[in-house]
This record gives structure tokens, C-alpha cells and sequence, in this order.
């Protein structure tokens, strides 16, 4: 008998649904937990047309206030499934599950996260996806709990083998490790052949130290989309132009260039003098559509054009967030998708 040949399936495979956690008043939301509620609704509302939420919830309090909103939202109700759980944050791309899959199996890969390098507390967190286990939400599957700081959002995934992420982050998640002792536990853990790494590319109001999904996405037929600046007064003119060259001079798997989706940029957006993270790469494919950022700036327009040129024959659905930036990250970084056959 053959083991079972795992892989990390692209956003763009089908999902069984996708897993979020909805902000309280005990979490750093509280000053602006409405402004950041209706985004939830609207994003879970958005989702729940399409496939199942798994959506984490503090307590009963909690629960019937997330109900009310969805339905003001008008979510699907029967594609919502409540779990009571402990979590420290809301950002589920980082630590929730990265699952790989061979078709029928599935192994629930659960790297150590230390709330982004240790800016946060992070203990219920780090403990997420073992305590969605024990409350029987996901199918028969393998749980491989992984001793390595490691963020959803680190990492992006083509499906077919290749990792793309960045220097910057998990340098300085692992300051001790070379590159190619980080490429080989990243191909080990991940059944991946290859690694791919930018040196360049940030943002501000980002405390993520890099992640990719903020920078650069992979989409389909050998395509990367990649958030772009074209100020050239802007801190970020030359960082992020430095990062389009090395898109550039990156090769698929076959040797040929990646096809290039540059986003455009929004204007800078502050709170109180703090310039926020507005990237329109932070985006969330599901089954049949692509949800956007929406930033109430004239290019979210064009973000949405282009992102949809790049994910063919999806419905684009833009979601309002600035609410989100003010805590650091948007859409993408709220959801992990969960792929198809894995959900209980």
C-alpha cells in the first residue's frame, strides 16, 4: 500500500467552508467593536452564499449578538455553524489550521504560533485548532502539531508544489536558522517541492513583519497578483518595486515567467497620525467568487477589476475594511478556508 501523497491545495480548489472567530468586547476590538461587527457580517454574510462558516464564539452572549448581526447581514443561517471556544485574536489565517489534502485524507498541520513573533499573547491561540478537534467540527484527520512558528499567512500556496513567502518574516520567526534549513522543514511539513522567497516588500501598519498575503498572491495558470505602488513620494516606491523585479525574475516549476497582476494603491489612510496597512492583496477566494478589500479610495475599483482578471469566471464581491486595518490586517487575514471534504 502507497501512503497517501499529500499536498497544500491552491485557495482557488474547492472548499468546504471557511473558519473565523467574532469579535468581542474582550478583545482589542472594543473601542470600535460595531464598526468591526458589520464587517464580519458582511464578510460571513458574502461566504455563507457560497459554502459553510465554521465561526468561533467566545460564550452564549457573545453568540446571540453575532446571531443578530447576520441577520441584519443577511447571512444563510443554515450554512453557520457556532463553536464556543477560547480564542486571544480574531485572525484565523495565523492560527488556524493549514490542511493538506491527497483526495480522500487529510492532516490537519498545526504550527506553533507565538502571536506573531511574541508582540501578543498568544496561549489560547496557539491552542486553536487542537480544541476545534475535541468539538468534532472537522472529518477523520490527521492532527501533526508542528514545533515552528509558523503564520497561516506566511505562506502562500500554487497547489502544485511551490511555497511562496518572505525573508523578512521568518528571519526573524527563526533568526537562528538558514535559509535552506527553513526551505527543507517547509517542504517536509508541507509537501511542497520547492520554496520561493522575496526579499523585498512591506507595508506599514503591518505587524506581521511581511507576511506574503498583504504582498503577493499566487492565482491561477501561473499567475502571481501583487500589491504595487506607483508613487514615487511614497516610503514604499522603491521596497515594493524591488519586490516586482523579483516577481519577475521568479520561474515556474516548467522555467517559465509567472504572469504579473500589479495592484494599485490606495491612498494613505491614518488613524490618529498611524499609517494602516491598506493592501488589496489581503483578498479571500471561495467557492465561485473573490472577496475583496474595500477601502472607500478610488482604486478599489480597479483592485477589484484586476482581481478578477487574474481569477476568471468569479463573481467579485467588494467588503468594506477599514474597520479591519485599524487592528493590523484585513479580510484574508480574518479566514482560513478549509478545503472540500474535511469539514464533519
Amino acid at each position: 500500500m502507497t501512503s497517501p501523497a499529500f499536498r497544500l491545495p491552491a485557495e482557488w480548489e474547492p472548499q468546504d467552508g471557511v473558519l473565523l472567530a467574532w469579535p468581542h468586547a474582550e478583545t482589542d476590538w472594543a473601542p470600535r467593536l460595531e464598526r468591526v461587527e458589520a464587517t464580519c457580517a458582511a464578510l460571513i454574510s458574502a461566504i455563507s452564499r457560497r459554502e459553510r462558516v465554521v465561526l468561533c464564539i467566545a460564550d452564549a452572549a457573545v453568540r446571540a449578538r453575532a446571531e443578530q448581526a447576520l441577520r441584519d447581514a443577511g447571512a444563510h443561517a443554515d450554512q453557520v455553524r457556532f463553536t464556543t471556544v477560547e480564542y486571544d485574536d480574531t485572525w484565523l489565517r495565523d492560527s488556524g489550521p493549514i490542511t493538506l489534502a491527497d483526495g480522500r485524507h487529510f492532516r490537519l498541520t498545526d504550527f506553533r504560533f507565538t502571536g506573531w513573533g511574541g508582540k501578543f499573547g498568544a496561549d489560547r491561540d496557539d491552542a486553536l485548532v487542537g480544541n476545534l478537534i475535541v468539538r468534532d467540527v472537522f472529518a477523520p484527520a490527521d492532527h501533526v502539531r508542528v514545533d515552528w512558528a509558523l503564520e497561516g499567512g506566511a505562506i502562500e500556496s500554487d497547489g502544485k508544489g511551490t511555497i511562496l513567502t518572505t525573508w523578512r518574516c521568518l528571519h526573524q520567526r527563526h533568526p537562528e536558522q538558514s535559509r535552506e534549513e527553513m526551505s527543507q522543514l517547509l517542504r517536509d511539513k508541507l509537501a511542497a517541492q520547492r520554496v520561493l522567497w522575496l526579499e523585498h516588500g512591506y507595508l506599514q501598519g503591518d505587524d506581521t513583519d511581511a507576511h506574503i498575503d498583504t504582498l503577493a498572491r499566487f492565482a491561477p495558470d501561473d499567475a502571481i497578483v501583487f500589491q504595487a505602488c506607483d508613487d514615487p513620494d511614497d516610503t514604499h516606491y522603491g521596497e515594493l518595486a524591488r519586490m516586482r523585479d523579483e516577481l519577475a525574475a521568479l520561474r515556474t516549476l516548467d522555467g517559465k515567467p509567472y504572469r504579473l497582476h500589479a495592484l494599485p494603491w490606495a491612498r494613505p489612510i491614518l488613524d490618529d497620525g498611524r499609517r494602516l496597512a491598506a493592501s488589496y492583496a489581503n483578498y479571500l477566494i471561495v467557492n465561485g467568487a473573490v472577496l475583496v478589500p474595500a477601502y472607500d479610495d478610488a482604486a478599489d475599483a480597479e483592485a477589484a477589476r484586476i482581481i478578477g482578471a487574474a481569477h476568471p469566471g468569479r463573481e467579485i464581491i467588494p467588503i468594506p475594511c477599514r474597520a479591519l486595518i485599524w487592528q493590523n490586517g484585513s479580510l484574508h487575514c480574518m479566514t482560513m478556508q478549509l478545503p472540500q471534504g474535511v469539514l464533519k
